[in-house]
């Protein structure tokens, strides 16, 4: 069980390290030697796909006491395979741009400027967003501020009206002290003609 395994890994070893030398030769080609490189590239990647499911079967038909090492090799192969298709993929993206400017000419080159302008102008819409919500930040803020302040006006008002009150309670007992401390004065006076003629 474990040589064919191994069989299925020597030809995705041999597989891969083909794909990896194809990718990094891709962005040198000329155009018509691109677009057949590219298609042989995706074969190729479909075929290492299917041999890595052949792998993959074979790891689980390995006793589990010895699929441990197997699992931790299919880890690594999946790894590499999907490292593979996004170099492919980035290899492809680019071959797509060259061939869109070839096509287009001064056009493509148009949709780039236009991608660069629209860009720039997303970039000045967030920083402008970033200003407006800083300024409604300090809106809210000095509002939280100004209530605050009169909630403070509105208490100093009533400890001033209750100061009044208790100023009007204080003259109103005075003047009534006053007027009994009067009374008892002329009383007094007049006590005082009466017992001394």
């Amino acid at each position: 069980m474990s040589s064919d395994f191994e069989g299925y890994e020597q030809d995705f070893s041999v597989l891969t390290a083909e794909i990896t030398s194809k990718i990094s030769r891709v962005p040198r080609l000329p155009p018509d030697e691109k677009k057949q490189m590219v298609a042989n590239v995706e074969k190729q990647l479909e075929e290492a796909r299917e041999l890595l499911e052949q792998m993959d079967l074979e790891v689980r038909e390995i006793p589990p006491q010895s699929r441990g090492m197997y699992s931790n090799r299919m880890r690594s192969y999946k790894q590499e395979m999907g490292k593979l298709e996004t170099d492919f993929k980035r290899s492809r993206i680019a071959y797509s741009d060259e061939v869109r400017n070839e096509l287009l000419g001064d056009a493509g080159n148009s949709s780039e400027n236009q991608r660069a302008h629209l860009l720039d102008n997303t970039e000045r819409l967030e920083r402008s967003s970033r200003r407006l919500e800083a300024g409604y930040q300090i809106a809210v803020e000095t509002e939280q501020i100004g209530q605050e302040m009169l909630e403070n006006l509105s208490h100093d008002r009533e400890k001033i009206q209750r100061a009044r009150e208790r100023l009007r309670e204080t003259d109103a007992n005075l003047g009534k002290s006053s007027r009994i401390l009067t009374g008892m004065l002329r009383r007094w006076e007049s006590l005082h003609f009466r017992l001394c003629p």
